[in-house]
């Protein structure tokens, strides 16, 4: 135990929840006229096109009736429009998505700052032709009614419409260009055909979600037959209705393929049933090492781990038998993919385990003293010719259905078969899909990984991903032998930020109930080489590869960054070259130290350095096992008995893991490189166009830092020790309950009297985390909105993340600091109130949380934060479990 365990707050007092203010700019509208003559020819389009439609399905016999997939774009929301649409028949709901950064324009921009980019909607409709005859309908008595409150123009419940109409900015078919050519599937396509143009080629199909089991079937029986036409197969299909997802995994011959690159107006290609064609096969590990050297190490005995396994790997098959891991993994093959393996290609999956178990081997932690579970849902890839073969989600497999069996085999069982590990909190997903990076639309993948973790009430870790495309320093070799350090990592900074659209995060990073985890660059290991390599950083900074943020409706991600390595680039050989940030992949220092397959068959102590953000998401996941070692044990020291705090094990570890986090000197220096680069002038002239008055300017270019400074940082890089233990000077209190919509807990935080009326540094740092059910159609998308408040004079001033953009996702993390002489007396409290209300859709199951509070002092001062604090707690720890309502 430790020397001073975290403590638990008492129970919580139940209240009503607070109000949240709202508000946003005043945006300028077309006028009536000028809307009218916008968008009346838009829809002649589409009325033209579903004639078309209807004359091609008369001369078919496929009696299909005739329906378009509409995109609806607005600026700013339509509230209601849901409501409207369901009174039209034939009109189907698709789905809603938040857009930002919308570019101005002459018709649409904010009154008072014309150049600031805007916000609005994407509305997704199926409609038929009596539906689309409504809607013409209903534009008429717009068109002919100008200057009349909509309320005076349609029935009631239709008004909706009329600001739909007022706000649309365009609206048209989805099309070819939707379907194909954003996926990635042309370019995934032409390259397997210059692989191999003999071979079937497997892709995803992934259709509109419709509502009714019957249509859903329809659709599919017409997709499949259009596939047969090309001499081609469906080979299954996933269907889960709790995140709106229906896919086909389907197979063409190359011919058909080539067909379809030629001539993109064919009748599958244009099918308005689909959605997207989607590559198979992309989420891929263990490209093959530039320099391959690995070293042969005798490794000091550690305990072998009991019990059951807190943690679960999804990864790649490990090489059970390395001597850092035999007797320590718990392997899970229900579909014998170790077959398929050789023990020379089991890379990604052992160094995922060995930092899981042990940790980077450049330091010298302790090993974990649970088993992992490890479930292979990567293996090598048939196709490729390399030694050895990069590991990849197989091309016979959709990734969404083999993760939902994964994940429900080992926490609710299949059929007759009980769960094969229910004791996992912890999963661990070091993949991405370079494919889809995050823009606008959450993936499948992420609505996955957020309905599974409210489900089985499981914690999600998931790597950022690694961005892999060289980008150009623009200078050449001459020019940089002529930098200093920290001009070096100014242009490199530069040229990132410049990058950063081509840079987001991989699928499924953008989940809202994952921790989300990008890299710093960042080891302990010894170079003895440098070769023709340079380190890019000499400072601690966000790794290279690391992917950035924001994530879905501007929420904070990544939520934290961890050391993944330091990756080193080559230089070029010649002055006149230029300077390319190229990844080498190679398995020598630096790096984190990790267990790797060896050279020589049976070679079982073999070391390597690897690098990237599937060690830093693999290493947080190994902390966030020791957070839950440590969590148990205070709850059976404090808790009394009966109360059944496994409920809240994984809120509270997501609480746990995010609250070390700060900015601090970390944050400070990769500000300044920002404000003293391109990007500063960029910046400080986007804040002057839109503000006049210095303060304002002032405000704004900070506000613009604070969002770049989020994106790559999340809240910053966790210090684990400050959740496993407390000091003199600094007390941790955990919290936890369960509210319906429309209530709130209050949680008293006792103040230590030592710190009444001195002028001391203090620093205060609250942390609320919950898993939300989703309503995966809806703009909001997530469905239960936590937050707290605080009334808090001791430490009022706000560091770090903004805190507009906290309250965005399931994770409000804020740090207050001051230093004050703030009078107060013995008895006196900080009031922690959490809050509870719907978003997206009504709650139907109280929503469980975690809560971490903080409260400290500089190291040395004379004041017992942790004792006086113990003190004042110990008397009111008559816990019992906090269900939001009387009991």
């Amino acid at each position: 135990m430790a020397d001073r365990p975290l403590l638990l707050f008492p129970a919580p007092e139940p209240a009503s929840k607070s109000k949240l203010g709202g508000g946003g700019g005043n945006v300028h509208k077309p006028s009536h006229g000028t809307q009218v003559h916008r968008v009346a020819p838009q829809l002649q389009q589409l009325q033209k096109a579903l004639n078309n439609k209807a004359i091609a399905v008369q001369s078919s016999s496929s009696g299909i009736e005739p329906e378009l997939a509409l995109v609806i774009e607005t600026i700013g929301s339509v509230d209601g429009f849901l409501s409207a649409v369901n009174k039209i028949d034939g009109l189907e709901w698709l789905g809603e998505y938040e857009q930002d950064e919308i570019i101005p324009d002459e018709y649409f921009y904010d009154v008072k700052h014309e150049e600031k980019k805007l916000s609005g909607r994407l509305f997704f409709l199926f409609t038929n032709q009596a539906a689309m005859a409504q809607l013409l309908n209903l534009w008429e008595k717009f068109e002919q009614n100008p200057g009349k409150k909509f309320g005076e123009i349609f029935d009631y419940g239709y008004a909706s419409i009329g600001r739909l109409f007022e706000q649309v900015k365009t609206i048209r078919l989805w099309d070819v260009q939707d379907r194909l050519l954003e996926t990635g599937v042309l370019d995934a396509w032409r390259e397997d055909l210059e692989h191999d143009g003999e071979r079937p080629i497997r892709f995803e199909v992934e259709l509109w979600f419709r509502n009714s089991h019957e249509v859903r079937q329809t659709q599919q029986k017409y997709i499949a037959n259009l596939v047969q036409q090309y001499e081609g197969n469906v080979l299954s299909q996933c269907i889960l209705e709790d995140i709106s997802y229906h896919a086909l995994l389907a197979e063409l011959p190359a011919n058909a393929i080539q067909d379809l690159l030629d001539d993109q107006t064919t009748e599958l290609v244009k099918c308005d049933n689909i959605m997207f064609f989607r590559p198979v096969g992309q989420i891929s590990v263990g490209e093959q090492p530039d320099e391959d050297t690995t070293e042969i190490e005798t490794f000091q005995e550690s305990p072998l781990p009991a019990g059951n396994p807190v943690i679960a790997v999804f990864d790649g098959l490990p090489l059970a038998n390395h001597e850092l891991l035999a007797e320590r993994l718990i392997i899970d093959d229900p579909d014998d993919w170790s077959s398929d393996y050789s023990a020379s290609e089991r890379i990604h999956g052992t160094t995922m385990s060995a930092l899981v178990v042990h940790g980077d081997l450049n330091d010298s932690g302790h090993t974990l003293e649970t088993p992992v579970y490890i479930r292979p849902i990567m293996k090598p890839d048939p196709n490729d010719w390399h030694n050895p073969r990069r590991e990849c989600i197989p091309r016979d497999v959709l990734a969404v259905d083999l993760i939902h069996r994964a994940v429900k085999r080992i926490l609710e069982g299949d059929g007759d078969e009980e769960a094969i590990a229910p004791t996992v909190k912890i999963i661990n997903l070091s993949i991405g899909d370079p494919s889809r990076q995050f823009d606008v639309v959450m993936s499948p993948l992420a609505r996955l990984l957020d309905w599974l973790s409210s489900k089985y009430n499981v914690l999600f870790f998931v790597s950022t991903g690694n961005q892999l495309a060289p980008v150009s320093l623009g200078i050449n070799r001459s020019e940089f032998e002529a930098l200093s350090a920290d001009d070096l990592e100014k242009i490199i900074i530069e040229a990132l930020h410049e990058d950063a659209r081509n840079r987001r995060l991989l699928s499924p990073a953008e989940s809202i109930n994952a921790i989300t985890v990008g890299a710093v660059h960042l080891d302990t290991s010894e170079v003895v080489h440098t070769a023709n390599r340079f380190d890019p950083f000499e400072k601690i900074l966000p790794s290279p590869v690391s992917s950035v943020g924001s994530g879905y409706r501007r929420s904070v991600k990544p939520d934290i960054v961890f050391p993944g390595g330091k990756l080193w680039y080559e230089k070029p050989f010649l002055d006149s070259q230029p300077v390319l940030l190229t990844v080498t992949n190679t398995t020598v220092a630096p790096g984190n130290k990790v267990a790797y397959p060896g050279k020589v068959e049976g070679e079982l102590a073999a070391i390597a350095y690897t690098r990237g953000t599937s060690n830093s998401t693999a290493l947080i996941s190994r902390a966030a096992g020791l957070c839950h070692d440590s969590l148990v044990q205070i709850i059976n020291e404090q808790a009394p008995p009966e109360i059944d705090a496994d409920t809240y094990i994984a809120t509270l570890l997501k609480a746990m893991v995010v609250h070390g986090c700060s900015w601090n000197d970390f944050g400070q220096e990769l500000s300044d490189i920002l404000r003293h680069s391109k990007v500063g002038e960029q910046v400080e002239h986007f804040a002057r166009s839109i503000y006049s008055h210095n303060s304002a300017i002032t405000n704004e270019i900070n506000r613009q830092y604070n969002k770049i400074l989020h994106r790559w940082l999340g809240y910053g890089m966790p210090e684990i020790d400050r959740v496993l233990d407390c000091t003199e000077q600094r007390a941790s209190l955990l919290g936890f309950g369960q509210l319906p919509d429309g209530e709130a807990h209050i949680f008293q935080l006792p103040l230590p009297p030592s710190l009444a009326s001195r002028p001391e540094w203090r620093r205060l740092t609250v942390t609320l985390a919950w898993l939300s059910p989703v309503s995966p159609n809806t703009q909001k998308y997530r469905t239960a909105s936590l937050w707290f408040e605080i009334n808090n004079s001791i430490a009022s001033s706000r560091t770090d993340v903004d805190y507009h953009a906290v309250r965005r996702g399931t994770v409000q993390h804020e740090v207050f600091e001051g230093d004050s002489a703030e009078p107060f007396v013995d008895g006196d409290t900080v009031e922690i109130k959490v809050n509870c209300r719907s978003d997206a859709a009504k709650i139907a199951e109280p929503i469980g949380y975690g809560l971490v509070v903080s409260l400290e002092v500089s190291d040395g001062v004379d004041i017992a934060v942790y004792d006086e604090i113990k003190t004042r707690i110990a008397p009111l720890v008559q816990i019992q479990q906090a269900t939001g309502g009387n009991e």
